[in-house]
C-alpha cells in the first residue's frame, strides 16, 4: 500500500511505501555471548608469508564465520607453527627492511628480512598478519587470539586445535 506521507492519500508525486511490523525483516545482530571461538593450528612449513598472512587475518577477523560483524571481534585462536620455514617471494629475503624507531633523532634502526629470519621468525610471521589486522582496539584483541612459534610444537594441546589447510599459500615448483 502506497500513502503520501505528505498528504495522508494514494499520491505518485510522494511515493513512500510503508510496512506493517508483521511484514518488516528484521537484521540479525551477534551478540558477543553468542560467539563460540575455535582453535586452528597452521604449518607454515614451505607456505608464502604474504598468502599465509592473508588467510590467517582472516581468521582472526572472523570473515569465515556466518555471523561475522564488523564492530565484533568474532574471529577465532589461530597456532602457527614453522614459522622458521617460511619464505619470501622474488629476494624480497635481501631487498625488504624492517624498520624500528626509538623515538630519539636519528633513532631509526633497519633490519633486514634475512637477519630477522634468522634471530626472530616468529617476529616476522606476526608482523605480517599485524599489519592485516584493523588498527584499533578490536584489532589489538585480535592479534592476542594469535600464537606463532618457530618450532614444530607449540603448548596449546589441550585446546585440541584443528589443522587449517591453506592450499593457496604453498609454494609448489611450477610457481
Amino acid at each position: 500500500m502506497f500513502l503520501c506521507v505528505l498528504c495522508d492519500r494514494n499520491c505518485r508525486r510522494h511515493l513512500i511505501r510503508t510496512f506493517e511490523t508483521s511484514e518488516i525483516m528484521r537484521t540479525y545482530s551477534t551478540k558477543p555471548s553468542e560467539i563460540e571461538r575455535k582453535w586452528f593450528v597452521v604449518d607454515a612449513e614451505g607456505m608464502v608469508l604474504g598468502r599465509l598472512a592473508t588467510e590467517v587475518a582472516r581468521i582472526l577477523r572472523g570473515k569465515h564465520n556466518p555471523y561475522f560483524a564488523p564492530h565484533l571481534d568474532t574471529g577465532d585462536h589461530v597456532i602457527v607453527i614453522n614459522a622458521d620455514k617460511v619464505i619470501l617471494t622474488s629476494n624480497k629475503a635481501e631487498r625488504k627492511f624492517s624498520y624500528h624507531h626509538s623515538g630519539y633523532p636519528g633513532g631509526l634502526r633497519t633490519t633486514r628480512y634475512t637477519d630477522l629470519m634468522a634471530d626472530k621468525p616468529a617476529f616476522v610471521v606476526e608482523k605480517a598478519i599485524r599489519g592485516m589486522l584493523p588498527k584499533n582496539r578490536l584489532g589489538r584483541a585480535m592479534y592476542l587470539k594469535l600464537k606463532v612459534y618457530a618450532g614444530p610444537t607449540h603448548p596449546h594441546s589441550a585446546q585440541m586445535p584443528v589443522p587449517l589447510e591453506i592450499p593457496g599459500a604453498t609454494r609448489t615448483a611450477n610457481r
